[in-house]
């Protein structure tokens, strides 16, 4: 069986004392974790994209060292420290998308991702640039993906250390992101119902939507909720938990397992523990994906080519990161701080794509 792991006894378990933790009100008011770009960081990336025109480097050759950011290198730390030790998002503003064509726009973003993390991959197909944009997905099918549809996106992390998300352009309507704090969303569910918080900490059996190997069975085992060291990390992805039960030899859930998922939901969903915003083009928003969820709502585009919506988004293993449980060693293969990890195994090679797929 893909995965298989059988989990240590769970005590019932205790809330958690973090700066990680904030409620939606709150963090919605405060800006320590918001920075704008100023006209020089701005004129430094676009030197180091033009640099690169130059000197004819193509995307996949950009590094730090053909991509000199020293100002933005300091904003890039800052983020780090905020995301691994603060609040766990971090947002940065003010790029001036609207003057940069598809292909630079890309170039510029992963040379600015270089100094955020290491790249990992968000697909079987080796992708490390990924286009968030609608491809009439169905996020309910056993390999519907939520990036490549329109429909709405409960409260959720992703399978890397961070996620980042650069905006090139927003929707006709909709598509309002939402954040809250993963450790704040677990001391409710304690307080609320200590034992359905301890089923939790048990395995799970979650769909790997349609991104398994060749003969590889198509789901494996993690809980939700994970203390490992004094460190705490959520996996949670409602959909691909319930993708599971399709598929022969995954058990059902169990009605425990379901109310403490519909518990988690419905307290990370509330107005006391999240807050929405709409994310503007040349928005460069860093999420830690073990101490913080993200949602977004349904939009909408409309006919015209080449104005819908569009992120571009990378999967990032960090050089600050925290140790993780040994039950989350499906995705993590590699659980210790610092180390490359995360991603989706990829089975035709990694690579970075000039133009959108």
């Amino acid at each position: 069986m893909a995965g298989a792991i059988l989990a240590p006894s769970i005590t019932i378990p205790s809330i958690i004392d973090s700066p990680s933790v904030w409620r939606g009100a709150d963090m919605s008011k405060r800006s320590d974790w918001i920075y704008r770009l100023n006209a020089e960081e701005i004129a430094e990336i676009d030197a180091a994209y033009r640099q690169l025109v130059a000197r004819g480097i193509a995307l996949n050759d950009i590094e730090r060292e053909n991509f000199p950011l020293p100002r933005f290198a300091k904003i890039a730390a800052r983020a780090q420290e905020a995301i691994e030790n603060g609040p766990g998002i971090f947002l940065i503003r003010g790029f001036p998308t609207q003057n940069y064509e598809m292909l630079a726009l890309r170039m510029i973003y992963w040379g600015m991702g270089k100094y955020l993390g290491t790249a990992v991959t968000q697909s079987s197909d080796g992708d490390l640039l990924g286009d968030v944009r609608d491809a009439s997905f169905d996020i309910n099918t056993k390999t519907g993906r939520g990036y490549r549809s329109a429909q709405e996106l409960t409260f959720h992390c992703d399978s890397a250390d961070v996620t980042a998300l650069f905006v090139l352009r927003t929707a006709m309507t909709g598509g309002v992101s939402g954040f809250a704090s993963s450790i704040a969303v677990h001391n409710e569910v304690v307080r609320r119902d200590p034992n359905l918080a301890a089923i939790l900490y048990q395995p799970f059996y979650w769909s790997l939507q349609g991104q398994e190997a060749p003969g590889e069975a198509p789901y494996y085992q993690q809980p939700v909720f994970h203390m490992h060291d004094g460190y705490f990390a959520l996996r949670f992805v409602r959909a691909q938990i319930y993708g599971a039960e399709k598929f022969a030899g995954a058990p059902p859930l169990s009605p425990e397992q379901r109310a403490a998922l519909d518990l988690l939901s419905e307290v990370a969903d509330g107005d006391e523990f999240s807050f929405r915003m709409m994310l503007a083009p040349g928005d460069l928003e860093i999420l830690n994906n073990h101490i913080a969820m993200h949602a977004r709502t349904e939009f909408k585009d409309n006919s015209v080519p080449d104005t819908n919506r569009h992120l571009l988004r990378l999967w990032l293993s960090m050089p600050n990161s925290r140790p993780l449980s040994p039950l989350m060693s499906y995705i993590y293969r590699d659980q210790r701080p610092g180390v490359v990890r995360g991603g989706f195994r990829a089975y035709t090679g990694a690579r970075v794509h000039e133009t959108p797929r």
